[in-house]
């Protein structure tokens, strides 16, 4: 609807309601886009960053707000256009309203008076004027203008009295009209100045919203990023593509030492997929409404025959289920190396040539359109200048073209468009004539291609004579749909460097043919064949037994990838284990080495009060014969010291002796410096000394020093 606005603004018409609600929803959205990235940009610029350059041009864009609040004043959130748009708008409307209610009951004052008479009347509108509908061609009590009538049908008639009303109403109406065209007129005179601006942002929503289907459709189908490069391996990913940090891709480094042209492991045609995907789900909803219907049918208790018949179609369905899960599409593998100019593809019918075809073709489309690829990781896609296709019949009746005019036309036409940077797709070259003319043609038209065509062409033919191409010219490279002539079924992979062969002789063999019509068969066919087929038997069987060592030697590394982690992993456990046993044999040598310091401290502050107290005692018992000198106090105190000394163990003995309490005045030794010390303060009961060491004075702890002199 913005783009209908925009067009009736451009030719100079007037945009209704709906259209200007619908330039307010753009405006708005792209306002909500600004305020998320503005909130993006707070919380880091790498977050910033993974939305450029879109996210610049979003906030480049000019909102016009005041034309927002210039629409919504006027146009309400229905599209209708506001009463209160222009008083004269108003008037009106009021005008219609007023002649509305007197109609009505106008209308209903006629109703209950023909009534009395026995008459059925409905009031109703033709063309917006009030009249009165009546059943059959019973005669009314009151006159009227007929409008419509019909033998033994209802009649609608406008009552005398109420036309100047309907014409007073219909004036009104048109008046109202006007008012509205007035409004809009004026809006869309304001559209117009923001007319480029509004451009320029709808331009951008697009953009976004075509972006973001790309994302969601890449991520809902969990599409792979592919690796773009020109012819010439000259890679345009990492400079004009940037992929943030977050997306996971592995590199053609992690590949074999080969030059690839194109690489897509196990791919997926889109709508296959697709339409696999929209089968499993469909089949799950019916389990669950089926399930639903059993419960309800249980607690209704119905019918049991109708339970039983339910049950049969939930078993039926959860069968269906096991089916789709157990035969998901089967993908395919492209790996195409540098020097092939030509693949050729040959095999059964049904067996996948075209659809493999036609997943090249989407494949390479999705990649330069934006999308992820439906394929495992890496994928390398060159980005083709164009791509041609010829799938299909392109049989034409009214341009008398047969199946075969029609191929060849469609070849001629995209030979001469295509060029050594596009990608041809030919389905069934050769095809729709003598097949010796055919094979003949195809071979030459593939040749054309392979010298002076595409840079990439891949065909599908049943032609047997193609498959000899490669053997002539490198340029050429075989492939064919894999048959599994046990089960007489294709099994839709692709096997490389391997040319196809007939089963038509083998299939009829396993089918119960009559041995005589098969000997004369394979007469008629040639030993030279038979030889070739069991070349290509061989060849098959020794590339199926190669992909099956490849898958064991990648299971292997994978599972020597784990192992490794997981040895990475345990030896980081191991030296996490070390570091915290360490960590906790260290506390707690830490903790009881600070419990036994605290008990030895505590003993010896012990011992020290019990040696004070004794001196104390003896000093007092001596204190009657007399003064002493200083000395004698110290020899006497010494000596008690000594004597308890020499009452204790050899070990409390050499202990004690470190534990005499100096005096003021003495000298000691400090270890802790190497040096003497002189006192200069004594705190027995703190258990501290202050001593002074050339012109330093230290406050240490008595256990700090050793020996005094005087």
């Amino acid at each position: 609807m913005v783009k209908s606005a925009i067009e009736r603004v451009s030719r100079g018409l007037s945009v209704d309601g709906p259209e200007a609600m619908a330039v307010v929803g753009l405006m708005q959205r792209a306002q909500t886009l600004r305020a998320t990235l503005e909130t993006a940009r707070k919380e880091g610029a790498d977050c910033y960053t993974r939305f450029m350059p879109l996210a610049q041009s979003i906030m480049d864009a000019i909102i016009s707000q005041a034309l927002v609040k210039s629409i919504q004043q006027v146009i309400d959130d229905d599209g209708s256009v506001k009463d209160s748009a222009s008083s004269e708008l108003k008037r009106y409307r009021d005008q219609v309203r007023a002649l509305d209610r007197k109609l009505l009951q106008l209308m209903d004052k006629l109703t209950r008076e023909d009534k009395s008479q026995g008459s059925t009347m409905e009031v109703c509108s033709i063309n917006g004027r009030w009249c009165m509908k009546t059943m059959g061609d019973r005669v009314t009590s009151f006159e009227g203008l007929l409008l419509t009538s019909g033998s033994g049908a209802a009649s609608f008639m406008e009552p005398i009295v109420a036309v100047s009303l309907n014409d007073e109403l219909q004036q009104a109406r048109a008046l109202v009209s006007k008012a509205e065209e007035d409004v809009l007129s004026k809006l869309s005179d304001k559209i117009l100045g923001e007319l480029s601006h509004i451009q320029n942002l709808l331009r951008i929503i697009i953009q976004l919203d075509i972006v973001g289907a790309r994302a969601k459709y890449s991520i809902a189908y969990d599409g792979t990023i592919p690796e773009l490069c020109l012819p010439g391996d000259m890679n345009i990913n990492d400079g004009d593509f940037p992929v943030h940090k977050s997306f996971k891709r592995n590199s053609f480094s992690d590949l074999p030492q080969r030059e690839w042209k194109l690489y897509m492991r196990k791919a997926y045609h889109p709508l296959l997929l697709r339409q696999h995907r929209e089968s499993l789900n469909k089949a799950r909803k019916d389990i669950a409404v089926a399930t639903a219907d059993i419960r309800r049918k249980k607690l209704q208790g119905n019918n049991p025959t109708t339970q039983d018949n339910i049950e049969l179609r939930l078993s039926f369905l959860k069968n269906r289920v096991l089916e789709l899960e157990k035969e998901p599409p089967v993908p395919v593998d492209f790996v195409v190396s540098t020097k092939t100019i030509v693949l050729v593809i040959t095999g059964p019918n049904t067996g996948g040539k075209t659809i493999s075809l036609k997943t090249v073709g989407l494949a390479s489309l999705m990649a330069k359109a934006g999308l992820y690829v439906l394929a495992s990781e890496p994928v390398k896609i060159p980005w083709f200048d164009a791509i041609f296709a010829d799938i299909g019949d392109e049989q034409s009746l009214t341009q008398s073209l047969s199946t075969f005019s029609g191929h060849l036309k469609q070849i001629s036409a995209l030979r001469a468009q295509s060029t050594n940077k596009s990608l041809v797709l030919l389905d069934e070259v050769g095809a729709g004539t003598n097949p010796l003319e055919g094979a003949a043609l195809g071979m030459s038209l593939l040749e054309s291609f392979a010298e002076y065509g595409s840079f990439l062409t891949i065909a599908t033919t049943h032609h047997g004579e193609l498959k000899t191409l490669k053997y002539s010219n490198d340029a050429f490279e075989n492939a064919c749909v894999e048959f599994d002539e046990r089960s007489l079924k294709p099994t839709y992979k692709i096997l490389w460097g391997i040319p196809g062969r007939s089963n038509a002789i083998n299939i009829a063999e396993r089918l119960g043919l009559s041995n005589h019509i098969l000997e004369k068969a394979r007469k008629l066919h040639g030993t030279s064949g038979a030889e070739i087929n069991e070349v290509i038997v061989d060849m098959e069987t020794f590339k199926q037994d190669f992909q099956q060592h490849l898958r064991e030697a990648e299971h292997y590394l994978m599972l020597s990838r784990k192992l490794h982690d997981d040895l990475l992993m345990a030896k980081q456990t191991i030296s996490e284990h070390s570091v915290v046993q360490r960590n906790r044999k260290l506390k707690a040598v830490s903790e009881t080495a600070t419990v036994a310091r605290s008990i030895l401290r505590s003993k010896l502050q012990q011992f020290r009060e019990s040696a004070i107290a004794q001196k104390s005692s003896q000093i007092s018992k001596t204190g009657d014969s007399g003064p002493s000198s200083g000395s004698t106090k110290t020899l006497r105190s010494s000596d008690i010291v000594n004597k308890k000394i020499g009452s204790s163990s050899p070990l409390q003995l050499s202990n004690e002796k470190q534990n005499v309490i100096p005096e003021v005045g003495h000298t000691v030794f400090v270890p802790s410096l190497g040096k003497q010390a002189r006192v200069l303060k004594v705190e027995a009961s703190k258990g501290e000394i202050t001593v002074q060491a050339s012109n330093m004075k230290l406050r240490l702890k008595l256990s700090d020093v050793q020996g005094r002199t005087s």
